[in-house]
């Protein structure tokens, strides 16, 4: 229900711009890799799809007390986002098992490469996460390129403003399924492949460093 309500929302309030979607896989594991630029993403990805989408997104945002943790901790169980708890390093580790639990069943995973939310627009260097995905599944990568998602709520606000946004859905990437055998290079390679796809379908400029989070940047360290 609330997948329909968001997608509705998404084609008429919204206007949302969907091309591609003819190239997303009927059947079968698939991972999405997509371009990041506000908290919304996941759950427009999730509802605008041909097939649910399944997401990992932050536990601290379904722990927040009273009616505003209860009504996320609802939202993201209906559309399949994965709670994590990233503050504790051994739970973030286990997130890529999850991914691949999800692609194990047939199902799909969505995934951002850059990590964390761009604050300034650029799109950055991925990170080998989606690459090792990749090659452990065989699963087919489909880039998304999302554009204008940014205008949709501003940092800190929790108020969401009527605007336009695009949904490119760009071909399946294949690479080759090695499991554990996969080499440094490999990962390299196919990272910097499906970025490329990324920056081509979401028009962006890149830039040739990770992107920080804001709360890692507090604690000196790297999302």
């Amino acid at each position: 229900m609330i997948q329909k309500t968001v997608s509705g929302l998404s084609r008429t309030v919204f206007r949302a711009r969907i091309t591609g979607l003819e190239n997303f896989p009927a059947e079968g594991p698939v991972i999405v890799a997509s371009n990041h630029l506000a908290f919304l993403d996941s759950i427009f990805i999730s509802a605008l799809m041909p097939r649910r989408v399944a997401f990992l997104a932050k536990s601290e945002y379904i722990n927040s007390p009273g009616y505003k943790g209860k009504a996320m901790k609802a939202m993201f169980e209906a559309i399949d986002i994965i709670p994590v708890n990233r503050s504790d390093r051994k739970e973030a580790t286990k997130a890529l098992e999850k991914a691949l639990e999800v692609l194990n069943e047939d199902r799909v995973f969505g995934i951002y490469p850059e990590g964390t939310r761009s604050r300034d627009g650029y799109l950055y260097k991925g990170k080998i996460g989606v690459a090792w995905l990749a090659h452990m599944t065989g699963a087919p990568v489909v880039p998304i390129g999302l554009i204008g998602t940014d205008k949709l709520q501003k940092p800190g606000s929790n108020k969401i403003y009527p605007h336009r946004f695009t949904v490119r859905v760009g071909k399946p990437l294949y690479f080759e399924k090695t499991g554990e055998r996969m080499t440094g290079k490999q990962r390299k390679e196919t990272t910097a492949a499906i970025m490329d796809e990324i920056a081509a379908l979401s028009g962006q400029a890149r830039k040739d460093v990770y992107n920080v989070s804001p709360s890692a940047e507090r604690d000196g360290g790297v999302s």
